[in-house]
């Protein structure tokens, strides 16, 4: 188990380690011919569960805000030189919009060039006329299990399958690590037979928990309504959820995040440590929310570094 806070300007280094950091991605920044390579694929054969859902076409803002969305798939980032592992990136958004264009797809494009396949989630959304709360998270499982079918395919480890996601992403995210076998819908094929378990999981600027005193945040209203009861937040605290199957997992945060309180974070990591599961977690002095891969001027910019580190550490990343 580890734990790191972050103090900008007062370490020599961690100026240095910045420094670093900045030319490293620099020097792997993403070439034209990687971020060519990327096609999608359909979640369900159908109409969806739970549907019909939004009509109308779906609404893509300026800025890569997705709504309005009744076809989920998968966005797949294929890398020229696969290294064996994939990931599964969501993006944040409040379970209102999904944010692609500054959480997943910047990471969905690192990814790639590092070598790993990575595959965008545009999930549904409850509130666009579904039948069910649980829509993001019947994606959820099912893009999981889509992705381990394909590893063949692909040209990766199918148990070197990783989860990341941002805020109400990083909530769905969690769920999905931590109840991978919770019927969420009827199984359409073959490939709902394969674990919806992902191997290990990166979660950024998560909501974790829906319960007082930290139950005022979007994902909570979207999902839960307005006035949900203490058996409903339970139900969607990621925290309560973690035993000892939960992978392995990567966590940060800023200390001034506005928008979900850091204490999610560390109410995740205090869960995994309760039950021995390797977990790390990094707490940034300053930050905000909705960094995505990290301005070049604020110290969360250090994470997909530091996370890469990790990942090589416990064998999941070449």
């Amino acid at each position: 188990m580890y734990i790191q806070f972050y103090y900008p300007l007062k370490s020599i280094f961690l100026r240095y380690q910045l420094i670093c950091v900045l030319l490293i991605m620099g020097a792997t920044s993403v070439n034209a011919q990687n971020i060519n390579r990327v096609e999608e694929i359909p979640l369900w054969h159908g109409v969806p569960p739970d549907g019909p859902g939004p009509q109308g076409p779906e609404s893509v803002s300026t800025k890569g805000s997705y709504t309005n969305i009744s076809k989920p798939r998968l966005i797949v980032h294929r890398p020229e030189h696969p290294n064996g592992t994939a990931m599964l990136v969501i993006s944040g958004g409040g379970y209102a919009h999904i944010e692609l264009g500054k959480e997943s797809t910047p990471a969905a494009n690192w990814l790639q060039s590092h070598g790993i396949t990575a595959f965008e989630l545009v999930y549904r959304l409850p509130a666009e006329g579904w039948a069910s709360a649980d829509v993001p998270f019947q994606d959820g499982q099912r893009a999981m299990r889509l992705v381990r079918s394909l590893a063949r395919k692909f040209g990766f480890d199918e148990n070197k399958i990783g989860i990341m996601g941002f805020s109400a992403g990083g909530h769905l995210a969690g769920m999905i690590e931590t109840e991978p076998d919770r019927q969420l819908y009827s199984p359409e094929d073959q490939v709902d037979r394969l674990s919806a378990r992902p191997d290990f999981a990166a979660l950024l600027y998560p909501v974790i928990t829906m319960l007082p005193p930290f139950d005022h945040t979007h994902a909570e209203k979207e999902i839960l309504g307005k006035h949900p009861d203490r058996v409903q937040q339970k139900a969607y605290s990621v925290q309560l959820h973690v035993n000892g199957q939960t992978p392995p997992t990567f966590l940060a945060q800023a200390l001034d995040d506005p928008i979900s309180n850091v204490e999610n974070s560390r109410l995740m990591y205090a869960a995994l440590q309760k039950y021995n599961v390797q977990a790390e977690l990094h707490i940034f002095d300053s930050g905000g929310h909705g960094w995505g891969m990290g301005d070049p001027d604020s110290p969360v910019h250090v994470w997909p570094e530091l996370f890469k580190t990790w990942a090589k550490a416990n064998g999941f990343w070449k």
